[in-house]
């Protein structure tokens, strides 16, 4: 395993070096390797329905099927084997990118749009408004995030809608706190005393003067709270409190690795924490990035 992590951190180095002598310029490969990947995932997650897959949750169609088959690899039957229901791996990995995706990309809209919102309010009003939206999000980041979500869990219907819900609610308080800071200090500045100044009504100085100076700081958060919340799901799914088996999420098919499984089916859990690990890891290269170009404070706190 380490030779095999070490000789594909050689070959992207490798890479690196031709594609920069390529174009007279350095070149990072990993980002745009990990942009590939994010595309290959999302491409694949909104197709799924509609790709020539096997079995992915039916278990009655699946005891037709033969039970931790191993990978067979391109052209075979179940190129990534199947688990002890007789589902494709490769089939229920691909529907649990769809889930994990949807998930994840609902509770970051609800949470941007609701927050933002919030935040936008609270810091172009102030006043008695600001003091109990601050309380308010302090409370909720006062609560350890997973105990929140295992609390929700288990009060809420495991649905994709519920489970959205809870973790729309990690996102908020955060988006909150963003946009609140950055609409104080765009408030603050010339062109909107300006406005202020030649009778601008408050609504118009928020919508054509601050939210635009706001908006971009907050998608860059939110690019950043997708692998978080992904991370999130798949950790409710695993512990059982999520998205119920049979219907597949990265989280429950990593959970099917328990019990020994691993050790005598690896294929079973490295599948699914491969794709969350590469989808994981590049949601985060690619909220660093839009955090350089669209939000130059937070690189330099």
């Amino acid at each position: 395993m380490i030779l095999l992590v070490a000789g594909v951190l050689l070959a992207i180095t490798g890479l690196g070096r031709v594609a920069g002598a390529v174009r007279g310029k350095p070149v990072d490969v990993v980002f745009g390797l990990a942009m590939a990947w994010l595309v290959l995932v999302v491409s694949a997650a909104a197709l799924a329905p509609w790709l020539p897959l096997n079995n992915h949750a039916d278990a009655v169609a699946g005891l037709s099927s033969p039970v931790f088959a191993e990978p067979g690899g391109l052209g075979a039957e179940h190129p990534l084997g199947t688990n002890n229901f007789g589902l494709d791996v490769l089939a229920r990995t691909v529907h649990g990118a769809r889930t994990s995706l949807l998930v994840a990309l609902v509770a970051v809209l609800v949470g941007t749009v609701v927050g933002g919102l919030v935040g936008l309010v609270s810091g172009f009003v102030r006043g008695t408004t600001d003091r109990v939206v601050g309380i308010l999000s302090n409370t909720l980041l006062a609560v350890p995030p997973l105990i929140l979500l295992i609390a929700l869990g288990t009060v809420l219907d495991p649905s994709v809608r519920s489970i959205a819900f809870a973790l729309s609610l990690l996102t908020i308080p955060s988006m909150v706190r963003l946009a609140r800071a950055n609409t104080i200090t765009v408030a603050q500045r010339e062109y909107v005393l300006a406005a202020r100044a030649l009778g601008a009504a408050p609504g118009r100085l928020m919508v054509r003067e601050v939210l635009p100076n706001v908006l971009l700081p907050v998608l860059s958060l939110a690019v950043v709270m997708i692998s978080v919340l992904v991370v999130a799901e798949a950790s409710l799914s695993f512990l059982g409190i999520g998205i119920e088996q049979p219907e597949p999420t990265w989280g429950n098919m990593i959970a099917e690795g328990q019990g020994g499984v691993m050790e005598d089916h690896p294929f079973i859990l490295v599948v699914p924490g491969v794709c969350l690990f590469l989808t994981v890891f590049s949601f985060n290269l690619l909220g660093e990035r839009a955090q350089k170009r669209w939000d130059p404070r937070s690189t330099k706190l």
